[in-house]
């Protein structure tokens, strides 16, 4: 009687495990690039395949985050670092109260204050709100990436790639979504204040700079081509499903 054959899909688990192996050795023996590992060609693979995402979404997150921590040394405890963006967000709050009282320059720099302090506050723990609802946890808030420094959100790689993709999307796209939103709401409450009228054209500045900023760069990088990245492995999942 000859020996059972594994299927095709038997036969590409194992190759995404065996992959998987190779890459966390290197890793235990320091070699920290990921994409010159294929580390991420993997993972690509694995988000296409739900029995990929059961067998292996705990190997990758372990993988994940030992390089991440490995190469970031400024970070913290997410509560800790929520907790401190959400009193920069309070500040801003206080900081509208303050263009209600003071007058002149002082009025327009609290109110443009508060629109930065909302953009700076209102995107991690935007898309930490968002991974809350849709069950992606976090390990670790930073601070860190291109100039200028600024904070970002560590998920934990397990419970993204047991999320759905459609969630994803959304999870990307809210932090971006809170920080281009928040220099119009300070714009919208410019009325109530009494900053002077240049403090809105700042403002308004600064939401059509970001903008034209996501416009010509983010699909390359950061949220939006993760956002895009995402929608890419929903549409390949649901065409799957249409073939089955």
């Amino acid at each position: 009687m000859e020996p059972l054959q594994p299927t095709a899909a038997q036969s590409a688990l194992a190759e995404l495990g065996d992959e998987l192996d190779r890459i966390a050795g290197a890793v235990a023996a320091g070699n920290h690039d990921l994409r010159a590992l294929g580390f991420w060609r993997v993972v690509g693979r694995i988000k296409r395949d739900q029995v990929a995402v059961a067998t292996y979404a705990d190997q990758v997150a372990m993988i994940d985050t030992h390089v991440f921590r490995s190469a970031v040394r400024t970070r913290v405890r997410p509560w800790i670092g929520l907790a401190a963006l959400l009193l920069v967000a309070a500040a801003g709050i206080a900081a509208v109260v303050a263009a209600s009282v003071l007058s002149g320059m002082w009025a327009g720099a609290a109110l443009v204050a508060a629109g930065v302090a909302w953009s700076i506050g209102w995107h991690v723990p935007a898309h930490a709100f968002v991974g809350w609802l849709a069950g992606i946890r976090s390990t670790d808030v930073s601070l860190g990436g291109p100039p200028p420094p600024r904070p970002g959100l560590k998920t934990d790689y397990g419970t993204y790639l047991r999320a759905e993709p459609a969630l994803r999307v959304w999870f990307h796209a809210s932090g971006a979504i809170a920080t281009k939103l928040a220099p119009f709401v300070a714009l919208a409450l410019w009325p109530a204040t009494n900053a002077p009228g240049w403090a809105a054209w700042i403002l308004l500045a600064v939401g059509i700079v970001q903008i034209a900023t996501d416009i010509a760069f983010s699909r390359n990088s950061s949220d939006w081509k993760k956002v895009a990245r995402e929608r890419a492995v929903a549409r390949d999942i649901g065409e799957r499903w249409r073939r089955v």
